[in-house]
Protein backbone atom coordinates (compact mmCIF):
# COMPACT_ATOMS: atom_id res chain seq x y z
CA UNK A 1 0.00 0.00 0.00
CA UNK A 2 1.44 3.36 -1.05
CA UNK A 3 1.84 6.04 1.61
CA UNK A 4 1.16 9.75 1.06
CA UNK A 5 4.84 10.60 0.48
CA UNK A 6 5.13 7.99 -2.28
CA UNK A 7 1.86 9.11 -3.85
CA UNK A 8 2.90 12.77 -4.10
CA UNK A 9 6.31 11.83 -5.51
CA UNK A 10 4.73 9.75 -8.26
CA UNK A 11 2.08 12.41 -8.93
CA UNK A 12 4.80 15.03 -9.42
CA UNK A 13 6.84 12.77 -11.71
CA UNK A 14 3.85 12.10 -13.95
CA UNK A 15 2.98 15.81 -14.08
CA UNK A 16 6.55 16.61 -15.09
CA UNK A 17 6.47 14.06 -17.93
CA UNK A 18 3.17 15.34 -19.29
CA UNK A 19 4.14 19.00 -19.01
CA UNK A 20 7.46 18.27 -20.70
CA UNK A 21 5.77 16.44 -23.56
CA UNK A 22 3.33 19.33 -23.90
CA UNK A 23 6.19 21.83 -24.18
CA UNK A 24 4.98 23.76 -21.12
CA UNK A 25 7.14 22.41 -18.32
CA UNK A 26 9.18 25.56 -17.70
CA UNK A 27 6.09 27.77 -17.48
CA UNK A 28 4.10 25.16 -15.54
CA UNK A 29 6.64 24.37 -12.81
CA UNK A 30 5.74 27.24 -10.49
CA UNK A 31 2.03 26.56 -10.92
CA UNK A 32 2.20 22.90 -9.86
CA UNK A 33 2.37 23.59 -6.08
CA UNK A 34 -0.63 25.93 -6.39
CA UNK A 35 -2.62 23.45 -8.49
CA UNK A 36 -1.97 20.67 -5.97
CA UNK A 37 -2.71 22.89 -2.95
CA UNK A 38 -5.31 25.48 -4.07
CA UNK A 39 -6.21 28.36 -1.77
CA UNK A 40 -9.50 26.82 -0.68
CA UNK A 41 -8.18 23.26 -0.46
CA UNK A 42 -7.14 21.10 2.47
CA UNK A 43 -3.54 21.00 3.69
CA UNK A 44 -1.54 18.10 5.08
CA UNK A 45 0.57 20.35 7.32
CA UNK A 46 -0.11 23.55 9.24
CA UNK A 47 -1.28 25.42 6.14
CA UNK A 48 -1.35 25.23 2.35
CA UNK A 49 1.65 27.59 2.13
CA UNK A 50 3.80 25.13 4.04
CA UNK A 51 2.55 22.38 1.72
CA UNK A 52 3.41 24.47 -1.32
CA UNK A 53 6.92 25.12 -0.02
CA UNK A 54 7.51 21.38 0.43
CA UNK A 55 6.18 20.64 -3.07
CA UNK A 56 8.56 23.26 -4.46
CA UNK A 57 11.53 21.48 -2.88
CA UNK A 58 10.27 18.15 -4.16
CA UNK A 59 10.15 19.60 -7.66
CA UNK A 60 13.69 20.92 -7.25
CA UNK A 61 14.87 17.40 -6.43
CA UNK A 62 13.04 16.05 -9.47
CA UNK A 63 14.89 18.64 -11.55
CA UNK A 64 18.08 17.09 -10.17
CA UNK A 65 18.81 20.04 -7.85
CA UNK A 66 19.88 19.68 -4.22
CA UNK A 67 17.85 21.60 -1.65
CA UNK A 68 21.20 22.79 -0.31
CA UNK A 69 21.73 24.70 -3.57
CA UNK A 70 18.98 27.17 -2.70
CA UNK A 71 20.40 30.58 -1.81
CA UNK A 72 17.29 32.64 -2.58
CA UNK A 73 13.89 31.45 -1.32
CA UNK A 74 12.14 33.79 -3.74
CA UNK A 75 13.82 32.23 -6.77
CA UNK A 76 11.12 30.61 -8.94
CA UNK A 77 11.42 27.05 -10.18
CA UNK A 78 11.62 28.13 -13.81
CA UNK A 79 14.91 29.87 -13.03
CA UNK A 80 16.28 26.67 -11.49
CA UNK A 81 15.13 24.94 -14.68
CA UNK A 82 17.07 27.50 -16.73
CA UNK A 83 20.19 26.96 -14.59
CA UNK A 84 20.18 23.27 -15.40
CA UNK A 85 18.72 22.97 -18.88
CA UNK A 86 18.84 26.40 -20.45
CA UNK A 87 16.10 28.90 -21.20
CA UNK A 88 13.68 27.20 -23.59
CA UNK A 89 10.00 26.31 -23.50
CA UNK A 90 9.84 23.56 -26.08
CA UNK A 91 11.19 20.11 -25.34
CA UNK A 92 14.62 21.35 -24.24
CA UNK A 93 15.82 20.65 -27.77
CA UNK A 94 18.86 22.92 -27.60
CA UNK A 95 19.52 22.62 -23.89
CA UNK A 96 22.72 21.27 -22.45
CA UNK A 97 22.74 18.15 -20.29
CA UNK A 98 22.23 18.45 -16.57
CA UNK A 99 25.36 18.84 -14.50
CA UNK A 100 26.75 15.59 -13.04
CA UNK A 101 25.25 14.91 -9.65
CA UNK A 102 27.80 14.40 -6.90
CA UNK A 103 25.25 13.16 -4.36
CA UNK A 104 21.99 11.32 -5.16
CA UNK A 105 20.14 12.41 -2.00
CA UNK A 106 19.09 15.71 -0.51
CA UNK A 107 16.97 16.78 2.49
CA UNK A 108 13.94 19.04 2.30
CA UNK A 109 14.15 21.19 5.43
CA UNK A 110 10.51 22.39 5.40
CA UNK A 111 9.30 18.77 5.20
CA UNK A 112 11.44 17.56 8.11
CA UNK A 113 9.44 17.52 11.35
CA UNK A 114 12.51 17.97 13.56
CA UNK A 115 11.83 14.71 15.40
CA UNK A 116 12.78 14.77 19.10
CA UNK A 117 15.93 12.90 20.01
CA UNK A 118 15.66 9.15 20.52
CA UNK A 119 14.86 8.35 24.14
CA UNK A 120 13.37 5.76 26.48
CA UNK A 121 10.30 7.36 28.09
CA UNK A 122 7.61 6.37 30.55
CA UNK A 123 4.10 6.95 29.21
CA UNK A 124 0.75 7.67 30.88
CA UNK A 125 0.08 3.92 30.90
CA UNK A 126 2.35 3.59 33.94
CA UNK A 127 0.35 2.33 36.98
CA UNK A 128 3.04 2.98 39.56
CA UNK A 129 2.86 -0.69 40.51
CA UNK A 130 4.11 -1.95 43.86
CA UNK A 131 6.64 -4.38 42.30
CA UNK A 132 8.37 -1.58 40.41
CA UNK A 133 10.48 -3.89 38.22
CA UNK A 134 11.66 -0.96 36.10
CA UNK A 135 13.52 0.64 39.00
CA UNK A 136 15.18 -2.58 40.13
CA UNK A 137 16.34 -3.72 36.67
CA UNK A 138 17.82 -0.39 35.51
CA UNK A 139 21.64 -0.76 35.58
CA UNK A 140 22.19 3.01 35.99
CA UNK A 141 19.50 3.86 38.55
CA UNK A 142 17.89 6.17 36.01
CA UNK A 143 14.28 5.44 37.08
CA UNK A 144 12.43 6.62 40.14
CA UNK A 145 8.78 6.86 41.13
CA UNK A 146 7.46 10.42 41.37
CA UNK A 147 3.80 11.12 42.11
CA UNK A 148 2.89 7.48 41.62
CA UNK A 149 4.53 7.17 38.17
CA UNK A 150 7.94 6.15 36.89
CA UNK A 151 10.16 8.96 35.67
CA UNK A 152 13.33 8.37 33.65
CA UNK A 153 16.36 10.61 34.12
CA UNK A 154 17.62 11.07 30.55
CA UNK A 155 21.06 12.14 31.77
CA UNK A 156 21.55 8.66 33.28
CA UNK A 157 19.62 6.50 30.81
CA UNK A 158 21.75 4.44 28.39
CA UNK A 159 18.75 3.24 26.33
CA UNK A 160 19.48 -0.43 27.06
CA UNK A 161 15.76 -1.25 26.94
CA UNK A 162 15.72 -3.50 30.01
CA UNK A 163 12.95 -1.46 31.60
CA UNK A 164 10.88 -1.74 28.43
CA UNK A 165 10.90 -5.52 28.67
CA UNK A 166 10.38 -5.52 32.44
CA UNK A 167 7.25 -3.33 32.55
CA UNK A 168 4.12 -5.50 32.79
CA UNK A 169 1.97 -2.70 31.34
CA UNK A 170 4.25 -1.93 28.38
CA UNK A 171 4.15 1.62 29.70
CA UNK A 172 7.79 2.31 28.82
CA UNK A 173 8.65 2.83 25.16
CA UNK A 174 11.63 3.85 23.10
CA UNK A 175 11.05 6.76 20.75
CA UNK A 176 13.23 6.90 17.66
CA UNK A 177 14.22 9.25 14.88
CA UNK A 178 13.28 7.05 11.89
CA UNK A 179 15.98 8.25 9.48
CA UNK A 180 18.73 8.04 12.11
CA UNK A 181 17.52 4.63 13.27
CA UNK A 182 17.54 3.27 9.70
CA UNK A 183 21.00 4.52 8.73
CA UNK A 184 23.58 1.73 9.22
CA UNK A 185 26.57 4.11 9.33
CA UNK A 186 25.36 7.14 11.33
CA UNK A 187 25.41 9.41 8.28
CA UNK A 188 22.22 11.37 9.05
CA UNK A 189 21.75 13.57 12.10
CA UNK A 190 19.81 16.67 13.12
CA UNK A 191 21.68 19.93 12.69
CA UNK A 192 21.61 22.89 15.07
CA UNK A 193 18.16 23.83 13.77
CA UNK A 194 16.80 20.35 14.46
CA UNK A 195 16.53 19.49 10.76
CA UNK A 196 17.98 16.26 9.36
CA UNK A 197 21.29 16.65 7.59
CA UNK A 198 23.25 14.03 5.63
CA UNK A 199 26.99 13.72 6.16
CA UNK A 200 28.08 12.63 2.69
CA UNK A 201 31.52 11.73 3.96
CA UNK A 202 29.80 8.82 5.73
CA UNK A 203 26.76 8.23 3.52
CA UNK A 204 26.78 5.02 1.44
CA UNK A 205 23.62 5.97 -0.55
CA UNK A 206 21.80 2.82 0.55
CA UNK A 207 18.50 4.74 0.60
CA UNK A 208 17.36 3.44 3.98
CA UNK A 209 16.72 6.97 5.28
CA UNK A 210 14.83 7.74 2.06
CA UNK A 211 12.43 4.89 2.81
CA UNK A 212 12.27 5.41 6.57
CA UNK A 213 11.33 9.10 6.79
CA UNK A 214 7.53 9.27 7.28
CA UNK A 215 7.53 12.91 6.14
CA UNK A 216 9.29 12.23 2.83
CA UNK A 217 11.92 14.81 3.81
CA UNK A 218 14.78 12.76 2.34
CA UNK A 219 14.54 13.13 -1.42
CA UNK A 220 16.25 11.51 -4.39
CA UNK A 221 17.71 13.81 -7.01
CA UNK A 222 16.19 12.67 -10.28
CA UNK A 223 17.71 12.39 -13.75
CA UNK A 224 14.35 12.03 -15.48
CA UNK A 225 14.58 15.40 -17.24
CA UNK A 226 18.02 14.54 -18.59
CA UNK A 227 16.53 11.42 -20.17
CA UNK A 228 13.45 13.23 -21.52
CA UNK A 229 15.51 16.03 -23.03
CA UNK A 230 17.91 13.55 -24.68
CA UNK A 231 14.89 11.80 -26.22
CA UNK A 232 13.55 15.15 -27.45
CA UNK A 233 16.88 15.86 -29.15
CA UNK A 234 16.61 12.56 -30.99
CA UNK A 235 19.59 10.95 -29.30
CA UNK A 236 19.95 7.19 -29.11
CA UNK A 237 19.01 5.95 -25.66
CA UNK A 238 19.31 2.31 -24.65
CA UNK A 239 17.43 1.23 -21.54
CA UNK A 240 19.15 -1.41 -19.41
CA UNK A 241 16.48 -3.09 -17.27
CA UNK A 242 17.67 -4.52 -13.94
CA UNK A 243 16.82 -8.13 -12.99
CA UNK A 244 14.81 -6.74 -10.05
CA UNK A 245 12.13 -5.71 -12.56
CA UNK A 246 10.40 -9.05 -12.05
CA UNK A 247 6.87 -8.40 -10.67
CA UNK A 248 7.44 -4.62 -10.59
CA UNK A 249 5.26 -3.89 -13.62
CA UNK A 250 2.17 -5.64 -14.96
CA UNK A 251 2.60 -7.99 -17.90
CA UNK A 252 5.61 -9.97 -19.05
CA UNK A 253 9.20 -8.78 -19.37
CA UNK A 254 8.81 -8.97 -23.16
CA UNK A 255 5.76 -6.68 -22.97
CA UNK A 256 7.71 -4.26 -20.77
CA UNK A 257 10.45 -4.20 -23.40
CA UNK A 258 7.85 -3.36 -26.02
CA UNK A 259 6.55 -0.60 -23.78
CA UNK A 260 10.11 0.72 -23.38
CA UNK A 261 10.48 1.28 -27.14
CA UNK A 262 7.02 2.83 -27.26
CA UNK A 263 8.11 5.24 -24.52
CA UNK A 264 10.88 6.59 -26.78
CA UNK A 265 13.96 4.48 -26.08
CA UNK A 266 15.97 3.34 -29.08
CA UNK A 267 16.60 -0.13 -27.71
CA UNK A 268 16.38 -2.14 -24.51
CA UNK A 269 18.49 -4.87 -22.90
CA UNK A 270 18.01 -6.83 -19.72
CA UNK A 271 20.90 -6.45 -17.30
CA UNK A 272 20.73 -10.20 -16.65
CA UNK A 273 22.88 -10.47 -19.80
CA UNK A 274 25.60 -8.61 -17.92
CA UNK A 275 24.95 -10.81 -14.87
CA UNK A 276 26.03 -13.83 -16.92
CA UNK A 277 29.39 -12.13 -17.53
CA UNK A 278 29.67 -11.17 -13.86
CA UNK A 279 29.03 -14.79 -12.86
CA UNK A 280 31.78 -16.13 -15.13
CA UNK A 281 34.34 -13.52 -14.14
CA UNK A 282 33.56 -13.55 -10.40
CA UNK A 283 33.75 -17.34 -10.30
CA UNK A 284 37.08 -17.33 -12.13
CA UNK A 285 38.41 -14.69 -9.73
CA UNK A 286 37.27 -16.67 -6.70
CA UNK A 287 38.81 -19.93 -7.93
CA UNK A 288 42.07 -18.10 -8.66
CA UNK A 289 42.13 -16.67 -5.14
CA UNK A 290 41.41 -20.09 -3.62
CA UNK A 291 44.21 -21.66 -5.64
CA UNK A 292 46.59 -18.93 -4.51
CA UNK A 293 45.50 -19.07 -0.86
CA UNK A 294 43.13 -21.79 0.37
CA UNK A 295 42.22 -19.68 3.40
CA UNK A 296 41.18 -16.64 1.38
CA UNK A 297 37.91 -14.75 1.82
CA UNK A 298 36.12 -12.98 -1.03
CA UNK A 299 32.89 -11.00 -1.04
CA UNK A 300 30.66 -10.09 -3.94
CA UNK A 301 30.88 -6.66 -5.56
CA UNK A 302 27.47 -6.23 -7.24
CA UNK A 303 25.87 -4.05 -4.53
CA UNK A 304 27.14 -0.45 -4.87
CA UNK A 305 25.96 0.50 -1.37
CA UNK A 306 28.17 -2.28 0.02
CA UNK A 307 31.10 -1.13 -2.12
CA UNK A 308 30.58 2.39 -0.73
CA UNK A 309 30.43 0.94 2.79
CA UNK A 310 33.80 -0.76 2.42
CA UNK A 311 35.42 2.31 0.83
CA UNK A 312 34.25 4.66 3.59
CA UNK A 313 33.97 2.52 6.71
CA UNK A 314 35.80 -0.80 6.26
CA UNK A 315 39.11 -0.03 4.56
CA UNK A 316 40.57 -3.20 6.08
CA UNK A 317 38.07 -5.14 3.96
CA UNK A 318 38.96 -3.66 0.55
CA UNK A 319 41.19 -6.56 -0.52
CA UNK A 320 38.40 -9.03 0.19
CA UNK A 321 35.93 -7.41 -2.23
CA UNK A 322 35.78 -8.97 -5.68
CA UNK A 323 37.24 -6.78 -8.42
CA UNK A 324 34.66 -8.09 -10.90
CA UNK A 325 32.38 -5.40 -12.30
CA UNK A 326 28.63 -5.38 -11.68
CA UNK A 327 26.10 -6.59 -14.29
CA UNK A 328 25.19 -2.96 -15.05
CA UNK A 329 28.75 -2.20 -16.14
CA UNK A 330 29.06 -5.25 -18.39
CA UNK A 331 25.67 -4.55 -19.96
CA UNK A 332 26.76 -0.97 -20.68
CA UNK A 333 29.90 -2.34 -22.37
CA UNK A 334 27.67 -4.47 -24.60
CA UNK A 335 25.62 -1.40 -25.52
CA UNK A 336 28.72 0.61 -26.39
CA UNK A 337 30.06 -2.14 -28.65
CA UNK A 338 26.75 -2.49 -30.50
CA UNK A 339 25.73 1.18 -30.48
CA UNK A 340 28.81 3.41 -30.02
CA UNK A 341 26.77 6.63 -30.18
CA UNK A 342 24.05 5.58 -27.77
CA UNK A 343 23.58 6.84 -24.23
CA UNK A 344 23.09 4.21 -21.55
CA UNK A 345 20.14 4.38 -19.14
CA UNK A 346 20.09 1.95 -16.22
CA UNK A 347 16.58 1.28 -14.87
CA UNK A 348 16.38 -0.23 -11.40
CA UNK A 349 15.32 0.07 -7.75
CA UNK A 350 18.61 1.37 -6.34
CA UNK A 351 19.78 4.83 -5.25
CA UNK A 352 23.43 3.79 -4.84
CA UNK A 353 23.54 2.85 -8.54
CA UNK A 354 23.71 6.58 -9.25
CA UNK A 355 27.09 6.66 -7.49
CA UNK A 356 28.36 3.62 -9.39
CA UNK A 357 27.04 5.01 -12.68
CA UNK A 358 28.97 8.23 -12.15
CA UNK A 359 32.17 6.25 -11.48
CA UNK A 360 31.68 3.90 -14.42
CA UNK A 361 30.50 6.31 -17.10
CA UNK A 362 26.85 5.23 -17.30
CA UNK A 363 24.95 8.21 -18.69
CA UNK A 364 21.69 8.04 -16.71
CA UNK A 365 19.99 6.10 -13.95
CA UNK A 366 16.22 5.95 -13.67
CA UNK A 367 14.45 4.41 -10.71
CA UNK A 368 11.51 2.10 -11.31
CA UNK A 369 9.34 4.97 -10.04
CA UNK A 370 10.75 7.37 -12.64
CA UNK A 371 10.53 4.81 -15.43
CA UNK A 372 6.95 4.02 -14.41
CA UNK A 373 6.15 7.76 -14.46
CA UNK A 374 7.32 7.97 -18.08
CA UNK A 375 5.04 5.06 -19.00
CA UNK A 376 2.11 6.52 -17.04
CA UNK A 377 2.73 10.07 -18.25
CA UNK A 378 2.67 8.87 -21.85
CA UNK A 379 -0.33 6.61 -21.17
CA UNK A 380 1.47 3.42 -22.13
CA UNK A 381 -0.28 0.28 -20.90
CA UNK A 382 2.35 -2.45 -20.53
CA UNK A 383 -0.22 -5.25 -20.73
CA UNK A 384 -1.55 -3.79 -23.97
CA UNK A 385 1.89 -3.67 -25.61
CA UNK A 386 3.08 -6.25 -28.12
CA UNK A 387 5.81 -8.45 -26.64
CA UNK A 388 9.24 -7.48 -27.92
CA UNK A 389 11.53 -10.44 -28.51
CA UNK A 390 15.05 -9.50 -27.56
CA UNK A 391 18.07 -11.57 -26.70
CA UNK A 392 17.65 -12.59 -23.07
CA UNK A 393 19.93 -14.23 -20.53
CA UNK A 394 20.19 -17.95 -21.24
CA UNK A 395 20.65 -18.93 -17.59
CA UNK A 396 17.80 -18.25 -15.17
CA UNK A 397 20.31 -17.84 -12.31
CA UNK A 398 21.41 -14.56 -13.91
CA UNK A 399 17.91 -13.18 -13.34
CA UNK A 400 18.11 -14.21 -9.70
CA UNK A 401 20.96 -11.75 -9.01
CA UNK A 402 18.32 -9.39 -7.64
CA UNK A 403 17.39 -11.79 -4.84
CA UNK A 404 19.38 -12.73 -1.76
CA UNK A 405 21.57 -15.80 -2.38
CA UNK A 406 21.13 -15.29 -6.14
CA UNK A 407 24.77 -14.38 -6.76
CA UNK A 408 25.95 -17.23 -4.54
CA UNK A 409 23.75 -19.67 -6.44
CA UNK A 410 25.13 -18.47 -9.77
CA UNK A 411 28.79 -18.68 -8.65
CA UNK A 412 28.27 -22.12 -7.12
CA UNK A 413 26.65 -23.41 -10.31
CA UNK A 414 29.47 -22.01 -12.44
CA UNK A 415 32.20 -23.37 -10.14
CA UNK A 416 30.74 -26.88 -9.92
CA UNK A 417 30.57 -27.01 -13.71
CA UNK A 418 34.34 -26.50 -13.76
CA UNK A 419 35.45 -28.49 -10.71
CA UNK A 420 33.91 -31.82 -9.73
CA UNK A 421 32.83 -31.95 -6.12
CA UNK A 422 33.46 -28.23 -5.52
CA UNK A 423 32.03 -26.96 -2.24
CA UNK A 424 31.44 -23.32 -1.41
CA UNK A 425 31.64 -22.23 2.22
CA UNK A 426 29.32 -19.29 1.70
CA UNK A 427 27.65 -16.80 4.01
CA UNK A 428 25.06 -14.09 3.33
CA UNK A 429 24.65 -10.56 4.63
CA UNK A 430 20.96 -10.09 3.88
CA UNK A 431 20.56 -6.37 4.51
CA UNK A 432 23.16 -3.94 5.82
CA UNK A 433 22.52 -2.57 9.30
CA UNK A 434 24.70 -1.73 12.30
CA UNK A 435 24.88 -5.37 13.39
CA UNK A 436 25.96 -6.63 9.97
CA UNK A 437 28.62 -3.91 9.73
CA UNK A 438 30.06 -5.28 12.99
CA UNK A 439 29.75 -8.80 11.56
CA UNK A 440 31.78 -7.83 8.49
CA UNK A 441 34.51 -6.45 10.75
CA UNK A 442 34.70 -9.84 12.47
CA UNK A 443 34.97 -11.57 9.09
CA UNK A 444 37.82 -9.21 8.19
CA UNK A 445 39.64 -10.27 11.37
CA UNK A 446 39.14 -13.94 10.50
CA UNK A 447 36.93 -14.53 13.55
CA UNK A 448 33.95 -15.90 11.58
CA UNK A 449 33.89 -18.86 9.15
CA UNK A 450 33.29 -18.74 5.41
CA UNK A 451 35.31 -18.09 2.27
CA UNK A 452 32.62 -16.45 0.12
CA UNK A 453 30.21 -13.77 1.38
CA UNK A 454 27.32 -12.36 -0.61
CA UNK A 455 26.42 -8.87 0.63
CA UNK A 456 23.12 -7.17 -0.17
CA UNK A 457 22.30 -3.76 1.33
CA UNK A 458 18.55 -4.43 1.09
CA UNK A 459 16.93 -7.33 2.97
CA UNK A 460 15.80 -9.89 0.43
CA UNK A 461 18.00 -8.32 -2.25
CA UNK A 462 17.55 -5.64 -4.91
CA UNK A 463 13.91 -6.64 -5.38
CA UNK A 464 13.31 -4.73 -2.14
CA UNK A 465 15.41 -1.72 -3.12
CA UNK A 466 14.44 1.77 -1.91
CA UNK A 467 12.89 2.66 -5.27
CA UNK A 468 10.95 -0.55 -5.81
CA UNK A 469 7.38 -0.09 -6.98
CA UNK A 470 6.05 -2.98 -4.96
CA UNK A 471 7.22 -3.25 -1.35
Amino acid sequence: MLNAAQLIRRELLIRIVRAFDGGILRSELDRIPIRLRPKDGASSRCCIYHDRAVIKYRLMALLGISADDETDEAKPLKEYFDDVFGDTETHVEDAGMAKPQLQPLTVCGPACSGCPAAAVVSTANCRGCFARPCTTICPRGAIEIVGGRSVIDQTKCIKCGKCINACPYRAIVKTTVPCEEACPVGAIRKNASGVAEIDFRRCISCGKCFNACPFGAVMERSQILGVLSAMARGEELVAMIAPAVSAQFPGSVEQLMGATLKAGFTDVLEVALGAEITTAKETAEFLERIERDSGTLMTTSCCPAYVNLVAKHLPEFVDHVSTTQSPMVYTAEMVRRERPNAKTVFVGPCIAKRCEARRKGIDFVLSFEEFGAILAGRKIDVIGCEPLERRRAADATARNFARSCGVTEAVLKEATSKIDGFKLDSRQIDGIDRKTVAQLKLHALGKLPGNFIEVMACPGGCVNGPCSLRK
